[in-house]
């Protein structure tokens, strides 16, 4: 339960920084940043975990997780382009 809230925690946290590293606008709001940020820490987590870069359950680092947010914006960004 507790890596949960501290993927949700980072991940909150992730998507605005992403959000300020990513060049452009993406024209969505802060609650979309956010959720794409949580988004993107559970996307790194799973990930990590599937590498072997982290036990399962055990909730991304702070760099993974903004590095799964810029990845989702970058996503995010070209599905809203077509």
């Amino acid at each position: 339960m507790m890596s949960i809230l501290g993927t949700l925690f980072i991940g909150l946290i992730a998507g605005f920084i992403a959000r300020a590293l990513k060049p452009g606008d993406d024209g969505m709001g802060w609650i979309m940043t956010a959720l794409l940020g949580v988004a993107g820490s559970f996307v790194a987590s799973y990930l990590g975990a599937a590498l072997g870069l982290y036990q399962p359950g055990q909730p991304a680092g702070f760099v993974a997780s903004v590095l799964g947010a810029i990845l989702l914006l970058v996503i995010y960004g070209m599905v809203k382009k077509k």
